[in-house]
């Protein structure tokens, strides 16, 4: 090993995203993960574009959310079925609240810079405002995201084109 990796610590990704998730819901706000998915991430695939998907993790959303060093592990409703979603903390893309946009991007994973991966154009996550810039856990300064168009806000899957959500029925 490197001196270098022997001082670096464990990632400061999960501790950056519970602080901005305890931000948003301190704040009245919902907390929107933007995710990048592949085989290691369980999330109900027909909701998947472009391999990512947008969750709402507030507490309203969300049945035994844990926001762990590893895993981010919670139960929601996708389409009035109940589903166990479980997201590696490394392919969380994006935290941020749904109201204003606020909050912060991280790299995508490494296995997304694969040759295959790479066959897609690289662009900024959808969620993405022009206000986030990427957080590198190398200490450097941040790199600014690209401009994105902010989300659709409309909250039904298939309604109007727009991405989908989670909502907790009653």
């Amino acid at each position: 090993m490197s001196a270098t990796s022997d001082n670096q610590g464990s990632s400061t990704r999960p501790y950056l995203l519970r602080a901005l998730h305890d931000w948003c819901t301190d704040n009245g706000f919902t907390p929107y993960l933007a995710v990048y998915v592949d085989a290691s991430v369980q999330v109900p695939m027909e909701y998947v574009k472009n391999h990512e998907i947008v969750l709402n993790v507030g507490f309203e959303a969300t049945s035994g959310l844990k926001l762990g060093n590893e895993f981010i592990e919670f139960k929601a409703r996708f389409g009035g079925v109940p589903r166990d979603i479980v997201v590696p903390v490394d392919h969380v893309v994006a935290i941020y609240a749904r109201e204003n946009g606020q909050g912060m991007a991280f790299p995508a994973p490494a296995e997304a810079a694969s040759p295959a991966a790479a066959a897609e154009p690289a662009r900024a996550p959808t969620p993405l405002r022009s206000g986030l810039r990427l957080a590198s856990e190398s200490g450097e300064p941040p790199a600014p995201a690209d401009h994105a168009p902010p989300p659709d806000d409309s909250p039904e899957p298939g309604g109007s084109g727009g991405r989908p959500s989670l909502k907790r029925i009653k």
